[in-house]
């Protein structure tokens, strides 16, 4: 049960926007509707059903209105007709920001938005994509930005005010709580076993089956480690469009890799694992790095976008697109026990240190009242 508006206001009505199923903006907003919903606001999340599925915002006390991601007159009307009486709407990334902004037009509702990546978008041109942002940024109230550049970004294309986002971890706690999060209790023989990979090094990587994830690269090191003895397993959690093209050259190739398709149960697949391998992020912020680390599993991850600051001396970086690095880094911890157990301490030490889902909650609520008040 939500916990009553302060000093008898009414309840703060807010909508969130979703654009697609990014499992990072969709993991932030999930985690943001508990804090909010906690704290007496009234959260709206505005997402593909398909999202809500996979997320459960009404779980998390949350009201859900299925919205296409779409610019059509009928997604719009449906947003617009979402966001009548909202206090205030939070657009999570530029695509849903700029179908906020159109839904709200002539209203004047303050609009928040966060900015997850700077990389580039599917079938989006630089310019399109540059117009669509300066749009968004001088529409918006507030632009929180996942990282320094972004937030930088932001203000260059004319953003009134761009700060720096507190995001929440997947499974962070606050220190007192101890240092469970991430973990599974699920039995790793009993999982591995299940995926037939009994006395054999297991190798993890997950997430969509979209170009700039790596996965290319991925494949080539795979060749590398096809010599050793026992062998080891890469699976890959996930599904997308170059799943076939993928799995041809899997079975062209011989090589040690099986597509898992899409699967529900990463957090045991996690505890099953000996390395998890981050060859390529369109994300900001690697939401699988972050779960690696939190389970306390070895990661192997490309050195692109913020991840040298996500991870510190907790994984091993590798630059990205070396495929010969990669398959060096992998075949190098597998062949040392105690390199693998500094790691383990160090993302241990680590994770102690990040923002959990309430703090992350409490810096948005605090925007939410400054516009709002």
């Amino acid at each position: 049960m939500s916990t009553p508006a302060p000093y008898g206001r009414p309840p703060l009505r807010t909508v969130q926007v979703l654009g697609g199923a990014s499992a990072g903006s969709s993991g932030q907003v999930r985690a943001l509707a508990t804090g909010l919903t906690a704290r007496g606001v009234r959260v709206t999340v505005c997402s593909p059903q398909r999202t809500e599925e996979a997320h459960d915002f009404t779980g998390a006390g949350a009201v859900h209105v299925p919205v296409p991601r779409r610019g059509d007159p009928a997604s719009l009307a449906a947003l617009r007709a979402a966001c009548s009486g909202a206090d205030l709407v939070h657009a999570h990334g530029p695509h849903a920001a700029l179908r906020a902004s159109l839904a709200l037009s002539g209203r004047p509702v303050p609009l928040v938005v966060t900015w997850y990546s700077g990389g580039s978008w599917d079938g989006s041109r630089p310019r399109v994509r540059e117009l669509v942002e300066r749009r968004v940024a001088r529409a918006a109230s507030v632009v929180l930005g996942a990282t320094p550049e972004l937030v930088g970004r932001a203000r260059s294309l004319g953003a009134r005010d761009a700060r720096l986002a507190v995001l929440a971890h997947p499974g962070a706690r606050a220190p007192h709580e101890g240092d469970m999060a991430g973990r599974t209790t699920a039995d790793p023989d009993k999982t591995r076993a299940e995926l037939g990979t009994v006395g054999r090094p297991l190798l993890l990587a997950v997430g969509a089956l979209h170009a700039g994830r790596g996965y290319r690269t991925l494949l080539d090191a795979a060749r590398a480690w096809r010599g050793l003895e026992p062998q080891p397993l890469l699976l890959i959690a996930g599904e997308g469009p170059l799943r076939s093209q993928l799995q041809r050259r899997i079975h062209r190739e011989d090589l040690p890799v099986r597509l898992l398709g899409r699967r529900t149960d990463v957090p045991e697949l996690l505890g099953a694992a000996d390395l998890v391998l981050v060859p390529g992020c369109r994300e900001a912020r690697s939401v699988l790095a972050q779960e690696a680390l939190l389970a306390g599993v070895p990661l192997v991850a490309a050195e692109v976008g913020m991840m040298t600051e996500l991870v510190g001396g907790a994984a091993e970086l590798v630059p990205h697109g070396d495929a010969e690095a990669l398959a060096r880094a992998v075949t190098g911890l597998l062949g040392d026990p105690y390199r693998r157990q500094r790691l383990r301490v160090a993302s241990r030490a680590l994770t102690r240190s990040w923002p959990s889902e309430d703090e992350a909650a409490a810096q948005v609520l605090r925007v939410y009242d400054e516009l709002t008040m």
